[in-house]
């Protein structure tokens, strides 16, 4: 079997593929997937998370020349190649197990697509993958690749937030958990039921400019679509219909605004911690009452439950930010600004308020 979960069928290139690495196989069962012109994805959205990928995707699904795949994140051309295919605890924490752990289950979600539509999928976590850019490349070489970009210091705001409520941060205060970061670059103070440690690294979130040159190196600028998050939230509708001429469709057709995944504060981090971990079964008395759950109750109602006491513990709105904390790490960040306006062509310093700061390498900025 390969990584892919698919049969060999060439027992030449079986043998030939002994030495191979794993990420050099997959990519050879994407590129022969290519060859079979099988029905694949057009385009992606590729990111950022908390950015408004998921109102997009809603906006553009409404579209009849475009066919999005009905799993809204299927993460499956950045997901690790050692990872196992089914986890338990990925699909407690990330959804109902609905994402494709093969190749042929992520081809099966776009196989409902007219041949006159643009076929799509959403996935912020490609934006941050180093291996997600070759892989699209090799399974779609014309693929369009659609990014949103967010001022620094509110998006990491908002995915701190957004990780503690999935559970997967346990640091409620953003400065500490903004402080962690060398550590838990070595491993340590990694929350337990974390499935996807790298996200806590949030400095990483936003290396933007390298971010955007590793799909411009596969796909051409002319493919690549970077948008910025503002532009977004003040005309939807304006935004939409510059993705719809991207993508080729007819871009004077009339969608509904969408505002999905807002930011949220959690109350209680304890009380949260508490409903997850039930609905992770962890701890030997909530393993026990997991059982017993699993015996007594559909699926489908346990997970209802968790969502619903997961709303009654966070606000749809969260708290004023510190402004000494937004200062210095707009400081820390301004190179980075500064970096992708030169190379986007864009004043996202002036539009994101970084003009007044000195970069953090100046003088007046140490």
């Amino acid at each position: 079997m390969t990584l892919s979960g698919q049969p060999r069928t060439d027992g030449s290139a079986a043998a030939g593929a002994e030495d191979e690495a794993p990420e050099e196989r997959f990519e050879r069962e994407l590129a022969a997937a290519c060859a079979e012109h099988r029905r694949r994805p057009d385009f992606f959205v590729v990111g950022h998370a908390k950015c408004g990928t998921t109102a997009l995707y809603g906006m553009l699904e409404q579209h009849p020349q475009i066919y999005m795949s009905a799993v809204k994140e299927p993460r499956f051309l950045s997901r690790a190649l050692d990872e196992p295919l089914d986890c338990e605890r990925a699909r407690s924490l990330h959804g109902p197990g609905k994402r494709p752990q093969t190749l042929e289950a992520y081809l099966a979600l776009f196989a409902d697509a007219l041949p006159q539509q643009s076929a799509g999928e959403a996935s912020p976590q490609y934006i941050r993958s180093q291996s997600a850019p070759r892989r699209i490349a090799a399974l779609c070489p014309d693929a369009r690749i659609v990014a949103i970009f967010r001022e620094p210091v509110s998006f990491l705001r908002s995915l701190h937030l957004q990780l503690l409520e999935a559970g997967i941060e346990t640091e409620p205060d953003f400065a500490a958990a903004l402080a962690l970061e060398p550590e838990r670059r070595n491993g340590r103070h990694i929350p337990r039921d974390c499935v996807e440690p790298d996200r806590l690294l949030y400095s990483e979130h936003v290396r933007y400019t390298l971010q955007l040159r590793r799909f411009h190196e596969r796909f051409g600028r002319e493919r690549v679509l970077a948008l910025i998050y503002d532009d977004f939230r003040s005309d939807n509708h304006a935004t939409v219909a510059e993705v719809f001429r991207f993508l080729g469709v007819e871009d004077s057709f009339q969608i509904r605004a969408a505002d999905a995944n807002p930011t949220v504060r959690v109350r209680s981090p304890r009380a949260h911690d508490l409903v997850h971990g039930a609905a992770l079964g962890d701890g030997p008395i909530l393993q026990g009452v997991k059982r017993v759950l699993k015996a007594t109750t559909p699926a489908r109602l346990r997970r209802r439950a968790v969502r619903e006491i997961s709303r009654k513990l966070v606000d749809r709105e969260p708290g004023p930010a510190d402004p000494a904390l937004v200062l210095e790490l707009q400081r820390r960040f301004k190179d980075e600004v500064v970096a992708a306006s030169e190379y986007l062509d864009r004043d996202l310093v002036s539009l994101w308020g970084y003009d007044a700061l000195a970069r953090p390498s100046d003088p007046a900025g140490a």
